[in-house]
């Protein structure tokens, strides 16, 4: 069990990006800072909250160092186990929820089905070392928008995370396209297999009456499927990227989903779009 100075955050590298270079160890560059708009979320000003649950205390570090280093993200707390878990969704609000699936005392589920529960506006990505389709799959059925593996390559906890606080997601590139892989060969399957008529798949049913979106909505839901983030939506329909997450939430709570992914797999197959 941690002490109670792991639920705070911890100290910033001080200085302006051109300033912090000089911490860098001598023949080591930092890489270049990319060009960031300021109507995406996770500015300076106001930085996108992070909580991060972990076990690992190596892992854990590693990833609290690479967030501390970005002025665009604030680590609001850390804990390690479901209990300490609990305690900091209860006292924080965050915007971005980073949690292991194996914890000593559990399974990270219940975190991830906890924060989807009672802070339905909060983004999840879950950081693991297991990368079977089993976990895999039920992290996201349970609403994660992220899922990144501890001893991959090539990837940013903290792009990932400003990721999907502008409406992506963030998954490590091998398990992507091994999840791209899987859906293929279902599509390839689903092609060829017949079909008894009148017995249409449950994805392929047309969507229930309270599943009916307005126009809006559905106006809203096409821009999503095209990849655009809620700022980017509300330059393009003249109103605010606000107003845009609140219809957001509105098509999640009329199709019974937890994430954009989700919506509008739902959407696409079921006609509404």
């Amino acid at each position: 069990m941690l002490d109670n100075t792991l639920h705070f955050s911890g100290e910033r590298p001080s200085g302006t990006m051109a300033e912090r270079r000089a911490v860098y160890a001598a023949g080591v560059c930092m890489p270049a800072a990319m060009p960031w708009p300021d109507f995406l979320t996770g500015q300076e000003t106001a930085p996108v909250r992070v909580l991060l649950i972990d076990d690992d205390e190596f892992v854990r570090r590693v990833i609290a160092q690479e967030l501390l280093s970005d002025l665009r993200i604030q680590l609001e707390g850390q804990a390690d186990s479901i209990r300490e878990g609990r305690k900091l969704l209860a006292t924080h609000e965050f915007d971005v929820l980073m949690v292991d699936l194996r914890l000593s005392d559990g399974m990270g589920f219940e975190l991830i089905d906890e924060a989807r529960n009672h802070h339905s506006n909060g983004e999840i990505i879950v950081i693991s070392a297991l990368e079977d389709d089993s976990h895999v799959l039920r992290a996201f059925e349970l609403g994660a928008t992220g899922y990144l593996l501890k001893n991959a390559w090539l990837q940013s906890f903290a792009e990932a995370v400003l990721h999907v606080v502008n409406g992506g997601a963030a998954i490590t590139p091998r398990l992507a396209r091994r999840l791209l892989h899987r859906m293929n060969q279902n599509n390839h399957h689903h092609t060829h297999q017949d079909e008894p008529a009148g017995d249409a798949s449950p994805m392929l049913r047309a969507p229930s009456r309270d599943a009916t979106l307005t126009p809006r909505e559905s106006e809203i839901l096409r821009f999503v499927a095209c990849g655009y983030v809620s700022a980017e939506i509300g330059s393009r329909l003249g109103i605010t990227g606000q107003t845009v997450n609140v219809h957001i939430k509105s098509i999640y709570k009329k199709l019974h989903v937890h994430s954009r992914a989700q919506a509008v797999n739902f959407a696409v197959h079921s006609g509404l779009i």
